[in-house]
């Protein structure tokens, strides 16, 4: 742990458990997938369900085949949530976010379809992007067969994930994808540019500012950042979706998230931020029983349920 930035600042059983940093060439990439899959795939089949229903579908695209993943928490025809994993864009699959779909659909109430999305850099912008379009596209026009409302539909991400929920927000506020009621961020990443928590974090604990610089060269590949692929490069931030946002005290990503909700706020768009003290990117995969992790999953059903149920 020594040398690490910022890990003095986690919560002691974070601290015993969030000892390395990430690399995320892309050569460790490569060496990271198997092991971080099976280790998720690990935690998926521990996982309790009680009064979650989970079935696994393909959806069609024009690219090709988009694996989901369904978790039924409520009566029919039922509020749904499009969900896209954390991973850095590079890694993660149906598994990776398992226990967090489940709370999500368990607390809230609600049906979460969970997206496979491809990977970078195998698969740069906007391959990640339409996979998350093409499934929020088949849930509305299908919503009658799924046992799902059209009406009531928020996106959720967490990580990498956030940035393709935001995107995906940002494309229903502008009339060319479905109408969405909420967005759900967590640990969202929504800014390739330098921000002082990248600076101060750059050897932290799970994820750092290094990382999150090779990360952004995955995704985007050749291209420039841009508005449609990074979210806070939009200028205009009026008519969004109502949000919840949350992060970590000791993570890179830290300061975009606060500076999302802040504009989200200046733009009149109803937002809620929460930065959870003593944590660090990914706490709640790290350790989903923590008391932080609990009241994670508490706030965001609760938000879910305002959204969904008034």
């Amino acid at each position: 742990m020594t040398g690490l930035d910022g890990a003095e600042r986690l919560d002691p059983a974070l601290r015993a458990i969030a000892t390395t940093r990430t690399a995320f060439t892309a050569e460790a990439i490569q060496l990271m997938r198997e092991p971080f899959d099976q280790r998720r795939r690990d935690v998926a089949q521990q996982n309790d369900t009680p009064g979650v229903q989970i079935t696994a579908h393909n959806v069609m695209a024009e690219a090709g085949v988009v694996p989901i993943r369904i978790y039924r928490g409520g009566p029919v025809p039922a509020p749904v949530v499009i969900y896209c994993h954390a991973g850095g864009f590079a890694l993660g699959n149906l598994d990776t976010d398992h226990p967090q779909c489940i709370e999500l659909a368990r607390r809230a109430r609600c049906t979460v379809v969970s997206v496979d999305y491809r990977l970078a850099p195998e698969h740069p912008y906007p391959a990640a992007f339409d996979d998350a379009i093409a499934v929020l596209r088949w849930v509305v026009d299908n919503a009658d067969d799924l046992d799902v409302d059209a009406a009531r539909v928020a996106v959720a991400g967490s990580s990498a994930g956030g940035a393709l929920a935001a995107c995906l927000a940002h494309g229903a506020a502008d009339g060319w994808l479905p109408p969405v009621v909420f967005q759900l961020l967590h640990q969202p990443v929504l800014d390739d540019r330098p921000t002082p928590s990248k600076a101060e974090f750059r050897t932290s604990p799970a994820f750092d500012g290094e990382a999150a610089d090779l990360m952004w060269r995955h995704y985007l590949g050749p291209e420039a950042g841009s508005p449609d692929a990074v979210p806070a490069r939009r200028t205009e931030l009026e008519g969004l979706p109502t949000a919840l946002i949350t992060c970590a005290e000791v993570d890179p990503f830290r300061d975009e998230a606060i500076e999302y909700a802040q504009r989200l706020l200046r733009a009149g768009v109803s937002a809620e931020l929460h930065v959870f003290a003593g944590a660090c990117h990914g706490f709640d995969s790290l350790l989903p029983d923590w008391p932080g992790s609990q009241r994670l999953f508490a706030l965001q059903a609760d938000a879910l349920s305002r959204a969904f149920h008034g």
